[in-house]
């Protein structure tokens, strides 16, 4: 298949499909994005990533990427203006391991515990907590989880924290996280964040056809 641009398979919320394309955005890759229905996902999505699950990235030459981190690092391989790399690889591979593996199996326990009766809401909560113990501690000092200024790290664990403080937000905002907290409202109100969460131009024209 040949295509002028790279084609992203997203979905809005998906806290993979934002970090995938807060990356593309800030190393000003453009991409044209098709938004999915996670209820009816496209056959020329499965076609090309059998395991159904978004982001998915097709490049002009055909090839697919369709893990988020990996779709971060060709983003960022292409073009760094920000310098997004520039951080202790092994530090943010750390922080994204335990982000994308302990952290989020509690956040699916928190939001969704009818589907995991095993444990109660609270319990996964406080499971939960130890990443943003760990976040927490990090942000003491410094205004990112990189540092002084926004790293990949920062952008590929923001969208799960998002996620987890908008379970319960009066919780989230009288617990003891201040640095956590100041850190996700930054991300809240950044430029960048708002960009990418707005409506691909197909998607809304779809809407208003509707």
């Amino acid at each position: 298949m040949s295509q002028t641009l790279p084609l992203l398979y997203t979905f809005r919320r998906c806290p993979y499909a934002i970090r995938a394309r807060l990356a593309i955005a800030v190393a000003g890759m453009t991409v044209n994005e098709r938004e999915v229905s996670l209820r009816e996902k496209p056959a020329e999505m499965l076609a090309i990533s059998p395991k159904g699950t978004v982001p998915v990235l097709q490049l002009a030459d055909g090839s697919v990427i369709d893990e988020s981190i990996d779709i971060m690092r060709w983003a960022l391989a292409q073009h760094d203006p920000d310098h997004w790399l520039a951080v202790d690889a092994d530090e943010a591979a750390t922080l994204i391991l335990i982000n994308d593996a302990e952290f989020k199996r509690a956040l699916d326990g928190y939001k969704y515990p009818n589907r995991y009766p095993e444990r109660s809401a609270t319990d996964y909560r406080r499971e939960g907590e130890r990443f943003l113990a760990t976040l927490e501690a990090r942000l003491t000092g410094q205004p990112f989880l990189g540092g002084g200024q926004i790293r990949w790290v920062d952008a590929a664990v923001f969208p799960f924290i998002r996620q987890f403080a908008a379970v319960d937000p009066d919780w989230f905002s009288n617990a003891p996280y201040p640095n956590v907290q100041r850190w996700l409202q930054a991300w809240l109100v950044s430029p960048l964040f708002l960009s990418v969460m707005a409506k691909p131009v197909q998607a809304a024209a779809a809407q208003v056809a509707a």
